[in-house]
């Protein structure tokens, strides 16, 4: 069955491997299907009811860069014509039952569409009109809707994810506030893209205010942190206890943390960059260079870690034993671009 996640727009990567990400945690099989802008579709196998009991509750509760979910109809040219032949010929069986009613809503991406969405909107509804099924655009039963981007991705909404929960975790809104934190829904994101599962250990060594600490526990994570000032630790405790987590901090160095070899699940951490930095090592570079060597040898084999910086942490990631899997680049403003490094520890413990 083929599934539509309606993406943010927010980066023109991160969504889709979240979804990816999301995909895998939840043990589903799965293969990539249609890429377009802001809207992935996956071909996922399994009985439907299963799957769908995963993506309306698990997944949805996780991502952070998806807006809706969809069980697809029928995917075509970005054409009213082309989309209108489809909603006249598609199996309305599997998206509304005799009796229900429905309304239909369009998205229009970007500019890839230049005929209006109301006008497309009303004729798909005479398409469903013409099946048997009645309109109803306060209370409907089922909502139809088309993404409008490169192609036309036609289906029934099954899940919504509500954006506003990340919203109301922003830093200001949090007990204790500290500037150039990550936003709630990104520091989400990568927590997904770390595979992090319920139960499993997590560990920040630059955690900070614990903005990335608290994603981690509301998806069901153990988590640990660590950060060289004791202010920041005081304030991480304050957050935490806000949102009910359980946790273990710590004010120490995150070159020399005191964790045995091969004991976190995923690590996902922001350390500091730029010129305000406050370090303890003699530079930027020691300090990328001794935490991410800390940081394989506290990872379990296999074990993901995810590294924002200001510039490429590949060469010290590499160096230390890592694999980098993928790189992304964020653009915060003019004149600071995130890069964020996935990296994993292979499944041999020693040191390459």
């Amino acid at each position: 069955m083929l599934y539509a996640f309606e993406l943010s727009g927010e980066h023109e990567e991160l969504p889709a491997a979240e979804v990816f990400a999301c995909l895998k945690i939840e043990g589903l099989d799965f293969r990539p299907h249609t890429k377009v802008d802001q809207c992935l579709v996956v071909e996922i196998a399994g009985k439907e009811e299963n799957v769908e009991k995963i993506l309306t509750g698990p997944i949805t509760d996780r991502l952070a860069m998806t807006h809706h979910i969809l069980k697809v109809a029928g995917i075509t040219e970005n054409t009213p014509e082309a989309i209108l032949r489809l909603a006249e010929a598609f199996d309305s069986s599997g998206h509304i039952r005799e009796g229900q009613s429905f309304v239909v809503r369009a998205k229009r991406i970007k500019h890839h569409v230049d005929f209006p969405g109301e006008l497309l909107e009303r004729k798909i509804g005479g398409c469903i009109y013409r099946k048997g099924f009645r309109a109803n655009l306060k209370n409907p039963d089922v909502e139809f809707r088309v993404i409008l981007s490169e192609k036309a991705v036609f289906g029934t909404l099954i899940s919504s994810i509500d954006r506003s929960a990340y919203e109301a975790r922003t830093p200001q809104n949090k007990p204790f506030f500290h500037p150039g934190v990550l936003m709630p829904r990104v520091a989400r994101a990568l927590i997904n893209l770390s595979g992090i599962k319920p139960g499993e250990l997590i560990l920040d060594p630059f955690c900070g205010t614990a903005g990335i600490l608290v994603e981690a526990g509301l998806v069901g994570a153990r988590v640990i942190g660590v950060d060289a000032q004791k202010k920041l630790v005081m304030g991480a405790r304050m957050n935490l206890e806000a949102f009910k987590l359980d946790y273990a901090l710590m004010e120490g160095d995150a070159c020399r943390m005191p964790f045995k070899e091969a004991t976190m699940d995923a690590v996902v951490t922001d350390p500091p960059y730029g010129r305000s930095a406050a370090i303890l090592a003699e530079s930027l570079e020691e300090l990328y260079s001794c935490a991410l060597n800390e940081i394989q040898r506290v990872l379990k084999p296999g074990g993901i870690a995810v590294v924002v910086s200001d510039k490429a942490a590949m060469e010290y990631g590499e160096k230390a034993g890592l694999k980098v899997l993928e790189i992304y680049a964020q653009r915060v403003h003019r004149s600071l671009t995130r890069t964020i490094t996935i990296f994993q520890k292979d499944n041999f413990s020693e040191k390459k």
